[in-house]
């Protein structure tokens, strides 16, 4: 009897030990994604001192895919501008609206560099302006202006992203223009096809790449 009786009190030992090594056990991260996604269309109508509309071309960091979704987009394209799914409608024609928590800073530095979100510098958009600020020089591109008035991304500007449902994502811009030519030509190559590194980080509360 005293046998079974400590063979018991073992074995729930035993499983206790278990238990806590279980309940102790870190969990099994998810890897990072990277990927390069090459020319996604952005078009819009009106501009040069015309009223802009046309619907955004909205962008999926989980899936890697562009969507026509409502609320499953993290940041989405028009021309040179690019909002995310966070914050206030500027309140432009065809603008979506914002229904997640989406945010955004530009980092100075190169994919590789960029290790760590800097979350105290993410932003949303507003009724008053984008948070990746809009113009030659205030966000991520540079236009070059006459004669051959040529967008290029901008060295060094790595756009950091806080997707609509709380994960990170950090994005280089490659390109503004079909195929990616390594020297465009405004006047021939069609421009508002964006090309761009992505790195995702699929695993909640997770700040680093």
């Amino acid at each position: 009897m005293k046998t079974i009786k400590f063979l018991a009190i073992a074995l729930l030992f035993v499983g206790f030990i278990s238990c806590n090594n279980d309940d102790d056990a870190t969990p099994e991260l998810l890897p990072v994604n990277s990927e390069t996604i090459s020319n996604l269309h952005a078009p819009q109508n009106g501009g040069q001192g015309q009223p802009v509309s046309g619907a955004f071309a909205k962008f999926n960091f989980a899936t890697g895919e562009t969507t026509t979704s409502d609320t499953e987009w993290d940041i989405a394209f028009r021309g040179t501008s690019i909002i995310v799914n966070g914050g206030t409608s500027l309140g432009t024609t065809d603008e979506p609206e914002r229904t997640g928590n989406a945010a955004v800073y530009i980092a100075n530095g190169s994919m590789s560099s960029i290790t760590e979100v800097a979350t105290e510098h993410l932003m949303q958009d507003s009724a008053t302006s984008y948070a990746i600020a809009t113009g030659s020089g205030n966000g991520w591109y540079t236009y070059a202006g006459p004669p051959s008035h040529v967008i290029n991304p901008t060295p060094g500007k790595i756009l950091v992203i806080r997707t609509h449902d709380g994960k990170y994502a950090k994005v280089e811009i490659l390109s503004y223009y079909k195929d990616a030519p390594a020297n465009p030509d405004a006047f021939v190559d069609e421009s508002r096809y964006f090309t761009f590194n992505f790195v995702y980080q699929p695993n909640d509360n997770v700040t680093n790449f």
